[in-house]
């Protein structure tokens, strides 16, 4: 393993440790609305503390972009971290959120790490050495039949006014035409479970880096397409993604053309 990739899993798993040790305290957990539908807790920033203090302490002079503190340092090395992806899960006891950790060099995704606590699963990726699952090589689907597919995505909620109508358009041609849909509430754990097989695509708008930043790396290096709803390569940027096998992807990105548009085209 990366020695970059290392210092991330063990951060990970250090944040991971914060994370179940507060989960059946969660009654005791201090919690602030950051906006409509989004909350940070004590443990988030925790957690995030904990990425923080064991990647300084190997790269000191490595710069952070994390959810909760923001942008830290000037450096080609930054790491990019969601100490708890699906806080709203959660908040509420229910065991899907994980600690999202990529490593960003000279503005290219090199390292990604996600972590799940509850099932102890640690998917990583490197750029160019393939991703893994507990060490374990992991590939996208083989499914090449969108009517055999199982589908991930999340609900809008950042902009929900202006996005919940051509989603939910969207949202219904894809039930009408795969096996099912799936919204866990947790986006790094839904792109991971693309790259390792157990769905076959994923989409979602109004993300943030911290959400994308480590599964994209991680299902690119299973196999898989990423892009911004549009096609393009700017979905940190805006946001919006949809990812999948490439037959799977190619099957969304065609059947909901007209949704996808309309989408892209509001931001």
């Amino acid at each position: 393993m990366h020695a970059l990739l290392n210092v991330g899993v063990m951060a990970a798993r250090r944040a991971g440790a914060v994370l179940g040790r507060n989960f059946n305290k969660r009654n005791k957990l201090k919690v602030e609305k950051k906006g409509h539908n989004d909350f940070v807790t004590s443990a988030d920033r925790e957690a995030e503390q904990a990425v923080i203090d064991v990647i300084h302490k190997h790269y000191p002079d490595h710069a952070i972009h994390a959810e909760e503190s923001g942008a830290q340092g000037d450096s080609d090395h930054v790491w990019i971290i969601d100490p708890l992806d699906g806080t709203t899960n959660y908040m509420h006891g229910f065991p899907q959120f994980c600690v999202s950790i990529g490593l960003q060099i000279k503005g290219r995704m090199e390292h990604a790490v996600v972590y799940d606590p509850m099932r102890e699963e640690l998917f990583t990726a490197t750029r160019g050495d393939g991703a893994q699952l507990d060490e374990h090589k992991i590939r996208v689907s083989g499914n090449r039949e969108l009517e055999h597919s199982l589908i991930g995505t999340g609900f809008p909620y950042r902009q929900a006014d202006e996005e919940i109508g051509p989603y939910m358009d969207m949202l219904q041609k894809v039930i009408g035409n795969t096996s099912g849909v799936r919204r866990p509430g947790a986006a790094a754990l839904d792109l991971c479970y693309v790259a390792c097989g157990r769905l076959d695509a994923f989409w979602e708008t109004g993300l943030q880096p911290w959400d994308l930043a480590a599964g994209s790396l991680i299902i690119r290096e299973a196999g898989g397409i990423v892009s911004a709803l549009d096609g393009g390569e700017n979905y940190l940027d805006t946001g919006h993604i949809l990812t999948g096998t490439p037959k799977i992807y190619s099957g969304i990105a065609k059947l909901c053309s007209k949704e996808i548009k309309i989408l892209t085209s509001a931001n």
